[in-house]
C-alpha cells in the first residue's frame, strides 16, 4: 500500500471503532457534553432515548431468534452511554461466527432496524453467549504482548488485521500504558494497529 493510501490516526480509534461499550465517538461526545450544559433533565432524557433504542434492538433480535428458531434470553440495557443488547443461551455460536464476524454484521443489521424506527444513528453494542466479554479478555494479553516487544526492542509492532471493535479493545490497553502509543492504518476489511515506542 502507498503512502498515499494509508490512513493512519495515531493514539485514538475511529469513531467506528467505538464499537466496544466504552468507546466514545464524536456526535456522542458533544451529545454528552451538551447534557451535562443542560442539567439533569437532558441526561434523563437522553438515557431514556437510549434504553428505547435498546429496547427495539431486543424485539429486532427476538424476531430473529423466532425465524431461525433459536432459543436466547435477551437483556436490553444502557452502559457506558449506549444502548447495549445481550443474548444468552445454548447453541448460540453459529451467531457469532468466526472471530465474530456473524456477530458484527447482527449488529450492523439490528443497528439499522433501530435507525429506520428512530431515524437516529445508533451506537448499538450488540453481543451473543457472552463473546464480547471473552474477546476483550484476549485482546487485551494480545496489546500487553505487543507492548512487552515493544519496550525490549524498541520497535514498533503490526498486529494482524481486526474489526473495530477489537481495534478499540487494544487501544483502550495500549493507551493506558506509558511509553507507548497505539494508531491505525490501512482500510477495511485489513485495518491493523501499530504499537510504537513514544519518548
Amino acid at each position: 500500500m502507498s503512502t498515499e493510501e494509508t490512513v493512519t490516526e495515531i493514539s485514538t480509534p475511529r469513531a467506528d471503532e467505538s464499537q466496544d461499550a466504552e468507546g466514545t465517538e464524536t456526535t456522542a461526545k458533544s451529545q454528552t457534553e451538551a447534557a451535562e450544559a443542560g442539567g439533569t433533565e437532558q441526561r434523563s432524557t437522553g438515557e431514556s432515548d437510549l434504553f428505547r433504542q435498546s429496547e427495539i434492538a431486543a424485539d429486532y433480535v427476538e424476531g430473529l431468534l423466532d425465524i431461525l428458531d433459536y432459543d436466547g434470553d435477551i437483556d436490553e440495557l444502557v452502559s457506558g452511554g449506549r444502548p447495549v443488547v445481550e443474548v444468552v443461551g445454548g447453541r448460540l455460536q453459529s451467531l457469532v461466527g468466526q472471530r465474530g464476524a456473524t456477530l458484527e454484521a447482527l449488529q450492523e443489521l439490528t443497528r439499522l432496524a433501530v435507525f429506520r424506527q428512530t431515524g437516529t444513528p445508533s451506537r448499538l453494542l450488540l453481543d451473543v453467549g457472552g463473546y464480547r466479554a471473552g474477546r476483550r479478555k484476549e485482546l487485551a494479553a494480545v496489546a500487553k504482548n505487543a507492548v512487552e516487544k515493544v519496550k525490549e526492542h524498541g520497535e514498533s509492532v503490526r498486529l494482524e488485521p481486526m474489526s473495530a471493535f477489537e481495534r478499540k479493545c487494544v487501544h483502550d490497553v495500549v493507551n493506558a500504558i506509558d511509553g507507548v502509543a497505539s494508531e491505525s492504518e490501512g482500510v477495511e476489511p485489513s485495518r491493523r494497529i501499530i504499537v510504537r515506542p513514544v519518548d
